[in-house]
């Protein structure tokens, strides 16, 4: 995770804490490129806290750091699992010209929840996220992912899929919301093996390249083999 461990935000359903964030670190890039050699990584995924208090994001940031690994392990896979940016598409820009494999941005959850669960952010907004990154760099694959058990029904849970599907999306991960404390917003549903299972064959059923759909399944669950499979 870059740039800290401070969010700018404070999403009723995340555990981050919220507070004004330090200013980021200059040395992270390439440290981070130094552990990725170490460890021989062959599929790295980067996320960070949101950074509303910086102008790009944090995009040059992410820049930087997939520009560093890509030179000491030009072999390997990128994944940036990236917040919005505030929508600026010059920051998406930015940060995929440098060539990051995977563009994922997570959707979270339906539209309706945001004005509650997501404060600060906007559904569209994440939506154009994914779409302006294929318009941007036709050739990456995009990836979303969303948690159920914040209060949707299964009507909405479709109209999330096909509105990702409609951006060009290629991956989905599904997962079951588990409060991360007392603070956070209640769990109001535990979806059961089959009810995932089910969503999984309708998000089939519209043609994304790899969707996986589980209780434990989070955004970054077997990021590889997702990329894998977008490639057979």
């Amino acid at each position: 995770m870059l740039l800290g461990d401070i969010c700018t935000r404070n999403c009723a359903f995340c555990g981050i804490f919220s507070a004004k964030p330090l200013k980021p670190d200059p040395a992270e890039p390439e440290n981070i490129a130094e552990a990725a050699l170490r460890l021989n990584l062959r599929y790295i995924v980067l996320t960070s806290v949101t950074r509303d208090d910086l102008p790009d994001g944090g995009a040059e940031h992410f820049y930087n750091t997939v520009i560093r690994i890509k030179k000491v392990l030009p072999f390997s896979k990128v994944e940036c699992l990236i917040p919005d940016f505030s929508g600026d598409i010059g920051s998406l820009k930015l940060l995929l010209k440098a060539g990051p494999d995977v563009l994922n941005h997570n959707i979270e959850t339906v539209e309706k929840n945001y004005k509650e669960i997501r404060k600060g952010a906007d559904y569209r907004r994440s939506l154009d996220i994914i779409k302006n990154a294929k318009k941007i760099m036709p050739g990456i694959f995009t990836k979303s992912g969303f948690m159920l058990g914040l209060g949707e029904t299964i009507d909405e849970i479709k109209k999330l899929v096909i509105d990702l599907k409609e951006t060009g999306c290629d991956i989905v991960t599904i997962g079951q919301y588990l409060r991360p404390s007392e603070n956070n917003f209640l769990v109001q549903k535990y979806y059961t093996p089959q009810e995932f299972m089910d969503i999984k064959k309708f998000a089939d059923s519209l043609g994304f390249k790899y969707v996986v759909s589980g209780p434990y399944v989070r955004s970054s669950y077997n990021a590889a083999d997702a990329f894998e499979g977008c490639m057979q």
